[in-house]
């Protein structure tokens, strides 16, 4: 090292660091790679050239004094000659003209580059599956880009969640595509989701093009403006890709932005860059998990397809864990590889856990570890939608909407609405369904762990007791709508501070906000019973009640119930066990499990008795009348219904006296007494009216239907049947749709309409069979029977074979 490299080298370092600057940055700023910048520092680099003096002091932003020191301290380092040209002097700068950063001639001296063709993209990922829709769109993109199109650039931003294949879809489209782009392919990774000093200036990926086009370092502007003039002047009139991967928005992109037509811009990113296609008309191409099929089929041929035709249960599993998403399938079939001889069914085991499935699908290398590419994602997120991420990981459903996320963040509408689009837009969670947003299983799998890790248990069970504050109060609302006549209805406190249930309107709203948060209730069932809130996990199945019978949900219906149940005894509350017993009991019904329901209804009617509670013991009685019904024991049946309607009219129950009438009528038709029959069903008939029960007007209008056809009044049945038929199709009441189609069919056929009836028996046999209920086998039994006599008039004719042996005809009716 000599003493005039000292004096540079220590003036250099002095100045880069009152500048603030590291090497690097300082490398960046002016040009020159972050070696040559250390070198000079430490005297080792050879004499300077003027222009690079000039660069740094540019770059350090010297001026006056401070730069005639600096360029004197060059000029000894370079022997005492002078430092080159001053600012206002530089190379190929016009003499009086204005000063320019490094200028350089940019069109006019295009020719004096060298001619250089990059071939900048990676290699293609081994093994590459599916994706034949993403990638005919992108060759739809390109297709805008070739010769005798409209004069405009064409780009394209693939967005996706961490992990989903992003740059492997792009590389494998660029190496698919190249030939279209005969002056070259150009690539950068922008480390957009990295930590704040990884990521990339566009500044610096233009420098890195330039060096890929043959541009000497001396030549590269250091204005960034500047630089990306001289990127754009060398790619007019070519046709050339550029593939800006990981970029963080589109901001990081725009200044890669070639100026003329012929080339494409290729950007991936994990943010969804709508700014880029408003503004420069990208056309976004969002990318979603791996199909079941490709999924399988990756996994194969990673993992070879001996092994995965040998165990293809396994691999199904294995698939399913992963959730499609292709980071994690490739580095299960990695660890499937490295032990060959372990079975593929012990490794789903080690992924089943959803707690510890991060940890088996750990790698120890950041580009390639779940947990590591998810935390890049969420590491840019601002303080709310960070928050709701992890939340998201306690939330008992797999989806939630903005009035959900209200309650679960505790703040307002607006709040919670920009959350969700934020997170959204960043991928990490998805709008599967306008209004409702999930996130993937490995990615809910990460958020609990953050939620576990940033979270404080308080601020977490407050969380949880307002999202469940939420659910329980708009179900009950809606329990209400969907029938204003429940019985015994549990008393509310009011709602949480921050939570505001949801407002519906009417019935139909009720059954369909049932329906879409069908799946999330059942969670927060569980959950309330996990976080000893008995309180919503027996009221929250009350509620559910009546969309869970309607919509055949049965076994859910016995599984809530038996929560509630559990729940209520934990309570001590005689009433609240009293309604889990009778509606557990209702559900055992549905499920033909008649042991276990008269065993829920005797304890049922034992607590009401304790209770004092005379229409609550009527309830059981009906109740015991409809399982002794369905057992064929229509005279204990008969009985207990009469009970019942004695019990109701010594409480002045209206709604029930009409129960228990439409159920004794109902059981006279089935002893043969159609008469009396029609005489008490007349009488149920106006008193649901007077209370306003469609569910109890339809099923008097059937009871009435049967008795009609027993009289055989078959027209006068039909007719009791489209009445029925109407009110529960409005009402969303499958089964009861079912059951009356079954018995319209047979009225049908008594009239001899076979069309008619095997119509209504196959609408009945779809609904049954949708809802896996045994009755599915009698109607089936009929539709064949019917199939078989009339084919069998044709087969006498043509010698063509019915449809084989039938059973007989079904027997029996279901109220």
């Amino acid at each position: 090292m000599t003493g005039e490299g000292t004096v540079f080298g220590t003036r250099l370092c002095a100045d880069r660091r009152s500048a603030g600057l590291t090497q690097q940055e300082l490398a960046e700023r002016s040009g020159l790679s972050l070696r040559a910048v250390s070198n000079l520092e430490l005297g080792w680099a050879k004499v300077p050239h003027p222009d690079t003096v000039h660069r740094l002091a540019d770059a350090l932003g010297l001026r006056g004094d401070s730069r005639t020191g600096f360029l004197a301290a060059a000029g000894r380092r370079l022997g005492g000659g002078a430092a080159g040209p001053g600012p206002g002097d530089r190379p190929n700068q016009p003499s009086g003209g204005p000063v320019q950063q490094n200028a350089w001639p940019l069109a006019a001296d295009r020719s004096q580059a060298p001619a250089v063709t990059p071939h900048q993209l990676p290699a293609p990922v081994p093994h590459f599956t599916g994706r034949t829709a993403e990638l005919a769109a992108l060759n739809a993109v390109l297709d805008a880009a070739r010769p005798g199109r409209p004069a405009e650039v064409v780009v394209a931003a693939i967005d996706g969640p961490p992990g989903v294949g992003k740059t492997a879809l792009a590389v494998r489209w660029g190496h698919e595509a190249a030939a279209g782009f005969p002056d070259g392919q150009l690539y950068v990774n922008l480390h957009g989701f990295g930590s704040s000093d990884e990521i990339m200036a566009a500044a610096t990926a233009i420098r890195g093009f330039l060096d890929a086009l043959g541009i000497p370092a001396e030549r590269i502007p250091l204005d960034p403006q500047s630089r990306a003039g001289l990127y754009r002047s060398l790619l007019a009139g070519k046709r050339v890709l550029i593939l800006a991967d990981n970029a963080r928005d589109a901001e990081q992109v725009r200044l890669l932005l070639p100026g003329s037509p012929g080339c494409m811009m290729l950007v991936t990113s994990r943010n969804r860059l709508i700014g880029l296609a408003a503004a420069e008309g990208a056309q976004l191409i969002t990318l979603d998990v791996l199909p079941d099929d490709d999924a399988r089929s990756l996994l194969t041929r990673r993992i070879g397809t001996r092994r995965a035709t040998a165990e293809p249960d396994a691999v199904r599993e294995l698939a399913r864990l992963c959730g499609g998403l292709p980071l994690a399938l490739a580095v299960t079939a990695g660890r499937a590889t490295a032990r060959p001889a372990m079975p593929l069914a012990v490794l789903a085991a080690e992924l089943a856990n959803s707690a510890s499935r991060l940890g088996a699908l750990q790698t120890g290398d950041p580009v390639t570890d779940v947990r590591t590419v998810f935390s890049w994602s969420c590491q840019h997120l601002r303080q709310e939608p960070a928050r709701l991420f992890r939340l998201l990981g306690v939330h008992p459903g797999t989806d939630i909407t903005t009035p959900a996320a209200v309650a679960l963040l505790g703040i307002g509408l607006d709040g919670a609405r920009a959350a969700l689009d934020a997170l959204a837009s960043a991928n990490l969670a998805t709008e599967h369904v306008p209004g409702r947003y999930c996130l993937h299983d490995l990615l809910r799998a990460y958020a609990t762990e953050q939620a576990a890790k940033h979270e404080p248990a308080p601020r977490r069970r407050a969380a949880i007791q307002r999202v469940l504050c939420y659910y329980l109060h708009s179900s009950h609302a809606a329990a209400l709508l969907l029938n204003p006549h429940r019985v015994a209805v549990p008393a509310l406190t009011p709602p949480c501070p921050g939570v505001t249930p949801e407002r519906l309107d009417g019935h139909q709203q009720a059954l369909a906000w049932f329906e879409a948060e069908h799946q999330v209730l059942l969670g927060c069932v569980s959950l309330a019973a996990r976080t000893g809130n008995d309180v919503c996990a027996w009221i929250l199945p009350w509620a559910m009640t009546e969309f869970l019978d309607r919509r055949g949900h049965w076994h859910d219906w016995a599984a809530t119930q038996r929560t509630a149940l559990a729940a209520a005894t934990r309570l001590g509350d005689i009433a609240a066990q009293a309604a889990a017993h009778r509606a557990l009991a209702t559900a055992c019904v549905r499920l033909t499990d008649y042991r276990q329901a008269r065993t829920h209804l005797a304890a049922c009617l034992r607590l009401h008795r304790k209770l004092g509670d005379r229409t609550g013991e009527a309830h059981a009685r009906h109740s015991l009348g409809r399982v002794a019904e369905h057992q064929g024991r229509y005279a204990d049946a008969l009985r207990h219904e009469q009970q019942a309607l004695t019990l109701f009219t010594d409480a002045a129950d209206q709604a029930g006296q009409a129960l228990a009438l439409n159920a004794i009528g109902w059981n006279y038709t089935l002893l043969g007494r159609p008469q009396q029959a029609w005489a008490f069903c007349q009488q149920a008939l106006t008193l649901h009216r007077n209370t306003g029960s469609r569910v109890g007007q339809a099923q008097t209008w059937d009871s009435l239907g049967y008795a009609e056809h027993q009289l055989g009044r078959l027209d006068h049945a039909t007719a009791c049947y489209q009445q029925a038929l109407g009110i529960f199709r409005d009402l969303g009441e499958l089964f009861g749709q079912a059951d009356t189609l079954a018995r319209l069919g047979d009225t049908r056929a008594a009239a001899e309409d076979l069309p008619g009836a095997q119509d209504a028996w196959q609408q009945a046999l779809d609904i049954l069979a949708d809802l896996h209920h045994p009755d599915a086998a009698q109607v089936r039994a009929k539709l064949c029977q019917h199939q078989h006599s009339a084919s069998h008039l044709f087969t006498q004719e043509s010698g063509l074979v019915g449809c084989g042996d039938a059973p007989g005809p079904a027997t029996g009716h279901d109220a």
